[in-house]
Formats: structure tokens, C-alpha cells, sequence
């Protein structure tokens, strides 16, 4: 039976099934295009990726450096170096006075690794899986990938485009497994308070559900310092990542904070999908949490604060409202239903016109992604000032 309906698929070169709910991200194409027109000399101001504009910091290449030249090449235990471990819970106890004991910190590729491992642990075929629309769209395809079902909660500025605990009472049904939510969120921008973490742990756990909370730009707030859903409890997952604040996106490196009874189902999908992070990096990332490079991306935090507060008055004399309160990150959420009713095309013709990258609403959910825009300020000044130049002139 299986041959049967093998054979016809192979022949049509058919990839299974839930690839097919899997959408391209089109930043990434956007992206492409405007690499394609700088390679054929137009001058392209990027506004579309989320990637820190500046260069991994001093003290952590030379780490990386003189591990690659000690010949610390070889594998590392699957959950990561225990020196690395054991820095990243010192970090959780100077920064937010939260003990997270080193032995639940597992070392991953990427944030994108800690959600795999996250997932490829807890979701089973048609959970169903509470995640904020707009939000950040890979993690709708991770929990795809591995045979759930995501459900897109359309969030608004009426709760700063947060879960609340109401959208988990509303939504949450009896095939309903966990929350994932994101705090700075990509692509609003918008914190959750500790009060509102807690309430969410609070109505998660009610339903015997897991609580996974995106932490990854983390360090990168304006007004105020961001809560750790780990104060919240022993039993929530968080993913974090040496790539926003830390500047190591290449590195690919990150971390997953997992609750102790499933650390051992968790070291055996490390073991067997990824055996271990890159070892020159997390040798690397040793030094991300030294007083000489917290210096220097602290000295960048403020840049970006820079950035934000010229760009977002700036958009809105354009004729975009801010659509959430840029609190993180370094992302604007903009409405430009004055300006447009179709943000993809809109976002195409500021390309293709005047060499202005952003990116469409079409990436981020279900939630009207006609009628807003990300604005990435992980750019220059001067090149942000360009952009707005152009646009003002575009306009007219």
C-alpha cells in the first residue's frame, strides 16, 4: 500500500506533505533582489534583515582566535561546554538575580537549534500550539515541522500586540499543548512586563500546558531592562541566543533553558540531531559575557536607542503610525494603510524605485499583513537619514 502511494510522489518529485504549509520567507527573497541590485550598482538602504549592523565584538573574536589556534576543534558534550554552561547561568544571576542552576542550560545552534530541540521534545502530531499574529513566522513552521498545529492569536495595540491571559482562555481547547510567545517580540518590538509573564505562566500551567517564552533580544530594550520569564518559574522553557545582543548571528550559537524533568529527553535529540554546537564559537562566546565586551554592546545598545528615536518620528511625518510601542529590538511596526493597501507591493516598488528595503506584513501572520511594514534600524544613521530623504521625495 505504502509502494502505491510512494511511487507516484517520487516520480512527481513531491516532498512531504508538511512542506507544503511551510511558506518561504520573504525577506529573505527581498533580500536576494536587493542584493542583485547593488551587485548591478544601485545604492540599496537595508531596512529588511535582523542582523545587528555591527561587527562581533573585539574580545570575542580573539577568544574564538586562540581557541582555533589551541586546537580546540573537537566535539563538545551534546549540551554544551560545562564552562559555557556555567557562564550563561552566572550571566542570569548578575543581570536579573535569577538562579538558573548550569545543568538545565543546554548549548544549541542558534536560537533556531533550541526551538528544534523545544519542539521535537513536546509537540506530537495535531497538538496545538497558541503563538501571536503578527509574530515571528518560523516558529509557526517549526511547530509544522514536527506535526503541530499552530494557531495564530490576532494581537493588536489594544495589548501591545501580547498574548493575554483572556487569548489563552479563549483559544486554549483539549488538544491544546502550549504557549509560545516572545518578549522583545519580532516584529513589534513590544516587552511583556514581569506581572504579565507571570500571569500567562499562571494560565498556562492551570491547563497542565508548556509555556515556551523567545528571549533572543534580550539586552536590547530602551526604557527599561527586560524581565526573565525564568523568575516566573522552574517550569517554563526560554530560548535565548548569542546572535541580536551579543552580535554573533555567523556564529550561530545559542541556548535553551529546559525544565528538569525533560533534560534527558532532551540530550538524546541533541545527541542525534545536532551532537553539538560549533565548538570554536562557544569558546568564542566565553568572552561575551566579560566587563570589555558588555562595555562595548552596551556603548551599541545606545546607538540603537539613536536609530529608533530619529527613525519612528520620522515615519510618522511620512505618514506611517507606529503600530506598537518600539520598547525592543530594533524593529518599527508600522501601519501604512494611508500610504498603501497592499504592503507587498508597496514594499517591491520602494525597492525597485528608490532602493529602500523593508519588509511586508506578508511574513508575520494572517493578522492585516496588507496594511503594515517592519522597519529594521539595524543601520546607520546617515544611511537611515538617506532613507527617509528618499521616501519624503517618493511621496511628493
Amino acid at each position: 500500500m505504502l509502494e502505491k502511494y510512494h511511487a507516484p510522489r517520487l516520480a512527481a518529485g513531491l516532498a512531504a506533505s508538511r512542506t507544503h504549509d511551510i511558506a518561504p520567507f520573504h525577506v529573505m527573497e527581498l533580500l536576494a533582489r536587493a542584493q542583485a541590485l547593488e551587485a548591478a550598482g544601485r545604492d540599496i538602504v537595508h531596512m529588511e534583515v535582523g542582523e545587528p549592523d555591527f561587527p562581533t565584538p573585539e574580545p570575542i573574536i580573539r577568544a574564538g582566535q586562540a581557541a582555533l589556534a589551541a586546537g580546540k576543534t573537537f566535539y563538545t558534550p551534546s549540551l554544551g561546554l560545562p564552562e559555557l554552561r556555567q557562564a550563561i547561568a552566572d550571566f542570569y544571576r548578575a543581570r536579573y538575580g535569577v538562579a538558573v542552576p548550569a545543568t538545565r542550560i543546554v548549548v544549541t545552534a542558534g536560537a533556531s537549534g533550541a526551538l528544534t530541540l523545544a519542539l521535537a521534545c513536546l509537540a506530537e502530531p495535531q497538538s496545538r500550539w497558541l503563538l501571536a499574529d503578527p509574530g515571528y513566522p518560523c516558529n509557526r513552521h517549526f511547530v509544522r515541522a514536527f506535526e503541530g498545529e499552530a494557531v495564530g492569536i490576532p494581537v493588536g495595540a489594544e495589548n501591545n500586540f501580547q498574548i493575554t491571559p483572556a487569548h489563552v482562555a479563549r483559544y486554549w481547547d483539549e488538544r491544546t499543548y502550549g504557549l509560545i510567545t516572545a518578549s522583545p517580540a519580532n516584529p513589534t518590538g513590544a516587552l511583556l512586563p514581569a506581572a504579565d509573564i507571570a500571569a500567562l505562566a499562571d494560565a498556562v500551567r492551570t491547563r497542565n500546558g508548556h509555556f515556551l517564552v523567545d528571549e533572543i533580544y534580550h539586552g536590547l530594550s530602551y526604557e527599561t531592562d527586560c524581565p526573565t520569564a525564568l523568575a516566573a518559574g522552574d517550569d517554563i522553557w526560554v530560548v535565548n541566543s548569542f546572535s541580536k545582543y551579543f552580535q554573533m548571528t555567523g556564529w550561530r550559537l545559542g541556548w535553551l533553558v529546559v525544565p528538569e524533568p525533560y533534560l534527558r529527553a532532551v540530550e538524546k535529540l541533541a545527541q542525534n540531531l545536532f551532537i553539538a554546537a560549533s565548538t570554536p564559537a562557544q569558546h568564542a562566546a566565553l568572552a561575551a559575557f566579560w566587563p570589555e565586551t558588555i562595555a562595548i554592546l552596551e556603548t551599541r545598545r545606545a546607538i540603537l536607542r539613536e536609530r529608533r528615536d530619529y527613525l519612528a518620528p520620522a515615519l510618522e511625518k511620512l505618514g506611517f503610525k507606529l503600530a506598537a510601542k518600539p520598547q525592543g529590538a530594533f524593529y518599527l511596526w508600522c501601519d501604512c494603510g494611508a500610504l498603501t493597501d497592499d504592503s507587498f507591493k508597496f514594499a517591491t516598488q520602494l525597492l525597485e524605485d528608490i532602493g529602500v528595503a523593508i519588509t511586508p506584513g506578508l511574513d508575520f501572520g494572517k493578522h492585516q499583513p496588507e496594511r503594515h511594514v517592519r522597519f529594521a534600524y539595524s543601520t546607520e544613521l546617515d544611511r537611515l537619514k538617506e532613507a527617509v530623504r528618499r521616501m519624503e521625495g517618493y511621496f511628493r
